[in-house]
């Protein structure tokens, strides 16, 4: 069992940054695939980031590279998403997820998930 607790969300105005914080228990980070996913209002939920296990490479939605950086810190067992330049099109709910698998990781299909933290980008 992995559980995940997401904070750093909250009200930012567009051009802003957060950066989210996903704090993992029951698991080392480093031996899992990590992703995180938003959901706007009336949308399905999507890929933002991921995160290999071990070697850590690193994949992006094409729309958030270059503005957008998820890390991991393993002593700290949490991953980040650094998210600059942010746009009021980016305000939804964001995930954090988890999974032992390293395939299919720009697909929903995570085993744990988050509660979600709320982004909020104002024009």
């Amino acid at each position: 069992q992995v559980q995940l607790a997401e904070s750093g969300g909250g009200l930012v105005q567009a051009g802003g940054s957060l950066r989210l914080s996903c704090a993992a228990s029951g698991r080392a980070v480093i031996g899992v695939a990590m992703g995180w996913f938003r959901q706007a209002p009336g949308k399905e939920r999507e890929f933002v980031a991921a995160l290999s296990p071990y070697r850590g490479t690193t994949y992006y939605t094409d729309s958030v590279k270059g503005r957008f950086t998820i890390s991991r810190d393993n002593g700290r067992n949490t991953v980040y998403l650094q998210m600059n330049s942010l746009k009021p099109e980016e305000t939804a709910v964001y995930y954090c997820a988890a999974k032992a698998s390293s395939d299919g990781l720009t697909t929903p299909d995570y085993t744990y998930w988050g509660q979600g933290t709320q982004v909020t980008v104002s024009s």
